[in-house]
Order: structure tokens, then C-alpha cells, then sequence
């Protein structure tokens, strides 16, 4: 029985990870949590899954807990509660499914020990991909993806050779406007934007999606992921979201991955490698579906796809500026404080004003972060 951590128990990854451990009984046991405030869903949780410890990053709420589950299972607070956890509790497999780049310092102490880590936190490879993969190769840790395309490409290259790949190519659904002229997504509103036609996921990434900086992230995540150079990494409009990315080979065959758009899938995957184990979720019927359709992204529409490619082909610290650009830039327009249109300017700004610095170290890395988000958030 394999023994899983969870950085981020009550997100919608985390949720869905829950679920599919509760249907593989036997297969694994959840030994530690962690959350930053929703301790009214990690609460049930650990009565459910009976962790051995939790951790919860705000202290007041991590306090409040404690008083509430009754000693039931020891309980972390605070800032370092997280990378305490992660560096200290038993488990096998550290599961990333934590939004953003305060994802970063847990998984890198559960790199150093040596574990699996089961990826969705895509922040983590966008911000720091060159110190993390050569993390994974000093202390012989693995990173297995549970985004649905990269885990689909995963699958694909598997038993062939690195060489033997053209390109990789992710799908993408093109969001809740993919049928609006770039015209008018000035007037676009939250609510709009939160109504994803596919896929239920948390806020910030389902606004990225209807950026497409989600797939802009995952063009840089797929970089580090698979040695492949971003001119080999193409973006392609597919907006039943069924077939969740494809490998073209030298000899001009291409492999895609097909399944529902369920992240159990996935995760599943992920947990189980190199084994696949029977489920009981819906299965695909293509007779149902009928057309399978695809079509290029517009870049002038899809400003932030465009931004993800220039900052990964510039690298150093670029794709770290535009992550953190892109994490303020939405949260202000969750907040209403700008307009949708506004989160690829703020994000070209920062770029263009913070400078670049070539193989960056932790600290240069945490130090451009804090200064992105300073000079964003002050931005109108």
C-alpha cells in the first residue's frame, strides 16, 4: 500500500484525488494533507481518510482546527508548515495539486527525498524548470504528470525514444471564448469567464483557460517535462476536449491520448504507473461524440499564449516574471479591479521592466517573484 500527500487537499485536484484513492480501496493510504484556509473541507476530510498529520498555512484557522478534530491527528501551522510537512511526514508519493508558485519549496523537499511526485501544480516546472529537473536528477526523484496533456503526451512516448519525437502537440478547448472576436472580450465579464464549457476547475485556472495562459504554462511545464524546445511544441484548438494531446514521431506518425475530460484519469495514472487498474468511471463513446474538430490558435486574440512562448524562447527568469504577472493580473480581475483584456498588458509590462537574469538560483528566483508582484499589483 503506497502512502500519498496531498499539497492542496481541498482544490478541485486535490478533491478529485481524494476520489480516486477512495475508489482504488486498498491501493493507497493518505498519511498527510495540507491546506492554506479551508479548513471546513479538510475537517471532513480527516475523518474520512484519517491522516496521520495535516497542515494548515494560515495559523489562526490551524489553531481553530486543532480545537475542532479533538488531537484526532497532529496539526502543522503557519508559514512552514507546508515544507515541514513535506520534508518530515512518511509518505511515497507527494501529490502537487496546489494553485500557484507557493507550490515551489514543499516540492522541492519532497525532490530531495526521493519521491515520486505526482504534478499538477504546473507554477512549480514554469517558475524554476531548470533547478527542479536537475533536482530530480541528483536525489533520483520522478515527476509523473497529472495535467491531462501532459499526462496524455506521457503516455504517448511510452517505449519510444526521446529521438525519435518531432513535436508534441497540446490540445487546447479554446474556453468560454472561443467563439467571441478579441473585439469583444472588453467587455467580457467574471462570470463569463468562470463558465468553462468542459471542465470544472478553480478559479484561477479557469480564467487562464479562457486567457489560454493555461496553456501558454503548460507549453513551458511540457519544455522541462520532456526536453523538448518550444519550436517543437505546438498549440492546437480542440474544442470538444477529448483527445487531450499527441506526439508526432520523425517517420511522420502521430499517437494521440483519448478520454473524457475528467482529471481522474490522470491522476489515476499518475498514482498507479507503471500499472493501469480498472475504475468504474464513464467510458468514452465516440459514436456519441460524432466530429472530432481542431484549428490553429489566434495569437492576436490569445495574447498570453503569445507572451508564454516569448518568455520561455527568452528563459531565466522570464517565465517566473510572467507567471507571477499572470497570478496578480487575474486575481485583480477576479476582484474586478480591471478588465479581462488588462491581464496580457500588466503581463507584457512586467516582462518588459523586470529584468532578466540567466540560470537563476532559489533566491534570485524568489526575489524576481516579489518583485513582479510588487510592481503588477501597483499597476492600473
Amino acid at each position: 500500500m503506497k502512502k500519498v500527500l496531498i499539497l492542496g487537499s481541498t482544490g478541485s485536484i486535490g478533491i478529485n484525488v481524494l476520489n480516486v484513492i477512495k475508489n482504488l480501496p486498498g491501493k493507497f493510504k493518505v498519511t498527510a494533507l495540507t491546506v492554506n484556509t479551508r479548513i471546513d473541507l479538510l475537517e471532513p476530510q480527516i475523518y474520512e481518510f484519517n491522516p496521520e498529520i495535516v497542515a494548515v498555512k494560515d495559523e489562526k484557522l490551524g489553531a481553530e482546527l486543532k480545537k475542532r478534530i479533538n488531537h484526532k491527528c497532529k496539526v502543522y501551522t503557519g508559514e512552514e508548515s507546508l515544507c515541514r510537512l513535506a520534508a518530515e511526514s512518511d509518505y511515497d508519493i507527494f501529490v502537487g495539486a496546489m494553485v500557484g508558485s507557493a507550490g515551489l519549496l514543499p516540492t522541492i523537499e519532497a525532490i530531495k527525498r526521493g519521491k515520486r511526485i505526482a504534478l499538477a501544480n504546473k507554477e512549480t516546472l514554469v517558475v524554476a524548470g531548470e533547478l527542479i529537473t536537475e533536482l530530480v536528477k541528483k536525489y533520483n526523484a520522478e515527476i509523473l504528470p497529472i495535467d491531462s496533456e501532459h499526462s496524455a503526451i506521457f503516455q504517448c512516448i511510452k517505449g519510444e525514444s526521446g529521438r525519435e519525437i518531432e513535436k508534441l502537440i497540446l490540445t487546447a478547448s479554446g474556453g468560454p471564448f472561443l467563439h467571441k472576436k478579441k473585439e469583444e472580450l472588453e467587455k467580457v465579464t467574471i462570470e463569463e469567464a468562470l463558465a468553462h464549457p468542459n471542465w470544472k476547475m478553480g478559479n484561477k485556472i479557469t480564467i487562464d483557460s479562457a486567457s489560454m495562459m493555461n496553456k501558454g504554462l503548460e507549453i513551458i511545464e511540457a519544455h522541462w517535462l520532456f526536453g523538448i524546445t518550444p519550436g517543437r511544441i505546438d498549440v492546437l484548438i480542440h474544442p470538444q476536449s477529448i483527445i487531450h494531446s499527441m506526439v508526432q514521431f520523425v517517420d511522420g506518425s502521430v499517437k494521440a491520448q483519448l478520454g473524457l475530460p475528467d482529471m481522474k484519469l490522470p491522476i489515476q495514472y499518475a498514482l498507479t504507473y507503471p500499472e493501469r487498474d480498472a475504475n468504474n468511471y464513464e467510458r468514452i463513446n465516440l459514436a456519441d461524440i460524432g466530429s472530432l474538430t481542431f484549428s490553429e490558435p489566434d495569437f492576436s486574440k490569445y495574447k498570453c499564449l503569445a507572451l508564454a512562448y516569448s518568455a520561455i524562447n527568452a528563459g531565466g527568469t522570464a517565465p517566473c516574471i510572467l507567471n507571477a504577472a499572470n497570478e496578480v493580473a487575474v486575481d485583480k480581475f477576479l476582484k474586478g479591479k480591471i478588465k479581462f483584456t488588462k491581464i496580457p498588458v500588466l503581463i507584457d509590462n512586467a516582462l518588459e521592466k523586470i529584468q532578466n537574469y540567466n540560470s537563476p538560483d532559489l533566491e534570485l528566483i524568489f526575489d524576481c517573484d516579489r518583485k513582479t508582484r510588487d510592481l503588477v499589483l501597483n499597476m492600473n
